[in-house]
């Protein structure tokens, strides 16, 4: 049995062939101290992401209210609302990171990941808030409908709300799948969002300029129904998180890695599940029942190594070793059944 919590950063089965030379012929570890590095780095990344685009929105924000305190448009508002809530969503998403560098202890065993799931709800909690506000506001101006002012001005207003969005998007995806922060890539997919919600606001304000006095207040529920779609997918990606749900590719992936391990002549019941943006493995192989047990332990380590170069951003794996099953001999495990879960 293998319990080393290391973590391997070298996918040198995808690399050169110098690569793979210089792989072999180069010491490497797949120690603590690797593990460690790799994900300060992963963290400071992301929160070197989370700032930036933090600045780039807030200064989106504050260019749109000015806007819509000139001109008075809901729609605007609407976008604007939600352009601040998206910014904010980088506070409790570095609150997250900033908790994931801290060390394991003897209460956390795990560690300080998980808080990245807390804050995948708290990020719900603010795009829903957001959602209920912009709704509210377009309902009351189209029972109340009032002319917008300075139509041009809300539609530049816009453009610099698309645009701001759209940066923050690409910039927060590419980093979250660098690192395989789930929350970062959903954040910067909601980013997205928000930039196609602000070019809505322009039919709002080609509707106003045609002399349509509810194309605005029309245009804010639009925007509402669009933060909606995006807070029913924000929820799901955070209950499928939280539910320590993962891609059933990463789990094929594991099992092929594990067959093809010398001295492995079976899976058993294998699992993984995400701690922030790193994942971990439990898995249980069948050995030669005649092996020594530092055979099986060999085995073991083996196939803990196949699955670090194997599944991407995996931080540990926890390999047991069964003995291969002899027909007609009582089952090792049986003093276990009257402790299984029903």
């Amino acid at each position: 049995m293998s319990d080393r919590h290391h973590r391997h950063e070298h996918e040198h089965h995808r690399a050169s062939p110098l690569h793979r030379l210089a792989h072999l012929l180069t010491p490497h570890s797949h120690g603590t101290a690797d593990r460690l590095d790799s994900a300060l780095e992963s963290s400071a990344r992301g929160m070197r992401a989370l700032w930036v685009s933090l600045a780039v929105l807030g200064v989106t924000a504050l260019a749109q209210a000015a806007v819509v305190v000139a001109s008075g448009s809901v729609a605007l508002l609407g976008d604007t609302v939600h352009n601040a809530a998206d910014a904010l969503t980088a506070v409790p998403l570095g609150i997250a990171f900033v908790l994931g560098r801290r060390a394991a202890t003897r209460r956390f065993t795990y560690g300080y990941g998980r808080a990245e799931d807390l804050a995948g709800i708290a990020i719900v909690l603010t795009i829903a808030a957001s959602a209920a506000f912009a709704g509210w506001t377009a309902l009351d101006r189209l029972l109340d409908p009032r002319p917008v002012a300075h139509v041009p001005v809300v539609a530049v207003a816009a453009l610099v709300g698309f645009a701001g969005n759209e940066w923050v998007a690409r910039y927060r995806i590419r980093v979250g799948r660098d690192i395989g922060s789930a929350a970062l890539v959903a954040d910067g997919l909601h980013a997205r969002t928000d930039g196609f919600t602000s070019l809505a606001v322009l039919l709002g304000a080609g509707g106003s300029a045609l002399g349509w006095r509810y194309a605005d207040p029309v245009v804010g529920l639009a925007i509402t129904a669009a933060i909606a779609f995006v807070l029913r997918d924000a929820a799901r990606e955070v209950f499928r998180r939280v539910m320590d749900a993962v891609d059933p590719a990463l789990v094929d992936r594991a099992e092929r890695a594990l067959t093809a391990v010398p001295g492995v002549r079976g899976v058993g019941e294998l699992r993984l599940r995400w701690i922030g943006h790193r994942l971990r493995a439990e898995v249980a192989v069948v050995v030669d029942g005649e092996a020594t047990v530092r055979e099986a332990h060999r085995v073991a380590v083996e196939a803990e190594h196949a699955l670090l170069h194997a599944v991407p951003r995996l931080t540990a794996a926890l390999v047991h070793a069964d003995p291969e099953p002899v027909p007609g001999a009582a089952d090792p495990h049986l003093a276990l059944a009257h402790h299984a879960v029903g």
